[in-house]
């Protein structure tokens, strides 16, 4: 393939990584179902694992391209940018999809819940606590990564690594307290409509907290090795768009399932 071109756009070379991460994808979903039915979960863990070495892979592809090869142009950077505000916008919807469904049973409770919410039998949790030291903390690395990108922007690398580092650890301390949260709860995803709700949703956004908790933390490693300057760092913006935005469907989700809805 020739490397000469008299256009702006970036023609990406044949590759494996979008069949092999379907293929990931689709025996991750597959050893989920396993687990599910047959209390196996070998093959959900198989799939994670391919998944997660195409996913290294495909990363190491576009840092190649964007960083030594220069082919993330103009161009093709406001398209990376027009694509991630489109991926940010579907990601807005699913997360309406489950508020819509919370608030529909918490407005007009049903007899089989006991014409109450929370439902009759169900223990809330106490948003005072967990909840909201959680708040805290993904509101300090909503200002650390700031902070990360803004030294960025003024070629101060020391405070960049230092402000990324900082937002890398809130992140893990977040997972980590979420995760001693549903150890601790009092219900479970089957204790009705609640329970399926509320799991659902603060379920999928500690998904999007680990997923972004890894964008941050790859661009970290790409900070440190010096991929990034002052003009030329959209992965470490998209990263911080990304976190943003996760920031922002938890302050949804404390003030309308854990603070109202308790």
């Amino acid at each position: 393939m020739s490397s000469m071109k008299n256009h702006p756009f970036h023609l990406v070379d044949v590759s494996p990584w979008p069949i092999l991460g379907s293929l990931g994808a689709m025996t991750s979903m597959m050893g989920l179902i396993k687990w599910f039915h047959l209390y196996e979960s070998n093959l959900f863990f198989l799939g994670l694992f391919i998944t997660s070495l195409v996913m290294l892979q495909w990363w190491r592809d576009v840092t190649r391209e964007s960083t030594f090869q220069g082919h993330h142009t103009l161009k093709v950077t406001m398209g990376l940018r027009w694509g991630m505000i489109l991926f940010i916008t579907s990601e807005i919807l699913f997360f309406m999809s489950f508020f819509w469904a919370f608030f529909h049973s918490a407005l007009t409770p049903s007899i089989e819940l006991g014409m109450i919410w929370p439902p009759k039998g169900i223990q809330t949790f106490n948003p005072l606590e967990i909840p909201l030291l959680n708040t805290l903390v993904l509101v300090t690395s909503g200002l650390t990564v700031t902070w990360a990108h803004h030294g960025l922007m003024e070629n101060d690398y020391k405070q960049s690594i230092i402000g990324l580092s900082i937002t890398v650890s809130l992140g893990f301390y977040f997972s980590f307290l979420q995760g001693f949260e549903y150890i601790e709860a009092p219900f479970t995803i089957a204790d009705s409509v609640y329970g399926s709700t509320f799991f659902m949703a603060t379920g999928f956004h500690g998904l999007h907290v680990i997923i972004g908790t890894t964008f941050l933390l790859i661009c970290l490693i790409r900070l440190y090795l010096n991929h990034f300057s002052c003009t030329h760092h959209f992965g470490f913006e998209a990263a911080a768009w990304y976190w943003h935005f996760v920031d922002v469907v938890w302050l949804f989700l404390y003030i309308s399932i854990y603070w109202w809805g308790s």
